[in-house]
């Protein structure tokens, strides 16, 4: 990889032998003391689904009718909390919400954390801004983002301003001030924090793009970090450090191989290849690698993952829209044969 403080470690200082003696010793004592209390009782099992990512686009900007725009919804403590809103974002949130997840429900989208402002990140964000305040939201879009997001929803506002005064004004039932935005422009560091989660931004290099963040959300029984775009760099090893669920974008090596020159350029300016990822993953240690915004170029969602673990080892998937992490588990019987 290119950063070079990736290839060094330092190694485990030596445990002198009194040492190991000495805690030998204490974890005797402490096991003999154990020995003689009684057994705690057993806690209740946890029935509740904890803290979720919810893929809600994977796409790009090519125009695949099967992905939607880049989205992704961590979903914990009866809320969802979402990165990026790509096209298609507010109904492939409908349809999650059909599919047993209601803190996806349009009128219940009121908070989304920008990466950066490429168009098919953003594309989404008027209907984000809009539809669900139509649906019944009654509180303003709370939108997190780099430089230049508050200019964005501003204009956004005036390019719709005719259809907010006849919706307000006109026949239809009386609407609140959902449809405002409360646009907070971030730098690195932490963002935003309430009952649920911790989220913190992290710079990631993206091609000319002076700003581009990924997302860090500290739950209570996970931690997932979402890269957004990005080529290889320390920002997603450092923000994910054995994470639970580490989102991040990727092309394939393999068929990188094949793209004219010009275009080869760009994506290793911009992005991160399957090798790549392998390297960032190894140093990273997440518990479970999820594939999104994926550059197939003729390859499919095997290929992706196979060219991934050629250089690691651990979970791999390659996410579809409407993919849920960790995934649900099944209930009831199986059938007998």
């Amino acid at each position: 990889m290119a950063d070079t403080a990736w290839e060094m470690r330092k190694s485990p200082v030596p445990v002198p032998s009194f040492t190991r003696v000495a805690r030998a010793a204490a974890g005797a004592f402490l096991f003999a003391q154990l020995g003689a209390m009684p057994a705690p009782a057993a806690s209740p099992p946890d029935t509740s689904p904890g803290t979720r990512v919810v893929i809600l686009g994977t796409g790009t900007p090519n125009a695949d009718p099967e992905r939607s725009g880049p989205a992704v919804a961590v979903v914990t403590g009866g809320r969802a909390y979402l990165v990026d809103c790509g096209p298609g974002v507010v109904r492939r949130a409908a349809a999650a919400a059909q599919r047993g997840i209601p803190e996806l429900e349009a009128n219940r989208l009121s908070i989304v954390f920008v990466t950066h402002l490429h168009s098919d990140h953003t594309v989404g964000l008027p209907d984000l801004m809009l539809t669900p305040w139509v649906l019944g939201r009654r509180d303003p879009l709370e939108v997190y983002g780099p430089p230049g997001i508050k200019a964005m929803t501003d204009h956004l506002l005036e390019a719709y301003a005719e259809d907010i005064q006849i919706r307000r004004g006109g026949l239809e039932p009386e609407k609140s001030d959902g449809y405002q935005v409360n646009a907070h422009e971030i730098k690195e560091g932490e963002v935003y924090r309430d009952s649920n989660v911790t989220v913190k931004a992290f710079a990631v290099p993206h091609a000319n793009w002076k700003y581009a963040f990924g997302y860090r959300f500290q739950a209570r029984d996970r931690v997932i970090v979402i890269s957004g775009d990005t080529r290889p760099g320390q920002g997603v090893v450092q923000a994910c450090d054995g994470c639970d669920i580490l989102v991040h974008e990727v092309y394939s090596a393999d068929r990188f191989r094949d793209r004219p020159a010009v275009w080869q350029r760009y994506h290793a300016d911009a992005h991160t290849s399957t090798e790549q990822l392998a390297g960032i993953a190894k140093w990273a240690r997440p518990k479970l690698l999820v594939l999104y915004h994926q550059l197939y170029w003729g390859a499919t969602d095997e290929d992706l993952v196979h060219e991934v673990r050629h250089g690691y080892k651990g979970d791999v998937v390659s996410a579809r829209d409407l993919d849920v992490f960790p995934a649900p588990v099944a209930t009831g019987k199986r059938k007998k044969k």
